[in-house]
């Protein structure tokens, strides 16, 4: 049973690798969008020396960018 709760907790981030491909970039890439001299950086939550994503926040940060923002 807890092992099927973090499972399904695990499922609803992604982690930089994941972001990359997602988004067709380097993890490079992903890293220079997350600093703070980035004017308008990617949504991600630090977790110790970890970087994790929402998807879904991660695709609303992409199409507000495609919009001219």
């Amino acid at each position: 049973m807890r092992n099927e709760y973090w499972k399904e907790i695990d499922a609803e981030f992604l982690n930089i690798n994941e972001v990359a491909a997602l988004l067709k970039v380097s993890p490079s890439w992903v890293y220079g969008h997350l600093r703070s001299r980035c004017k308008d950086p990617l949504p991600a939550y630090r977790l110790g020396k970890y970087w994790r994503f929402r998807a879904e926040e991660v695709l609303a940060w992409v199409k507000k960018h495609l919009n001219g923002a």
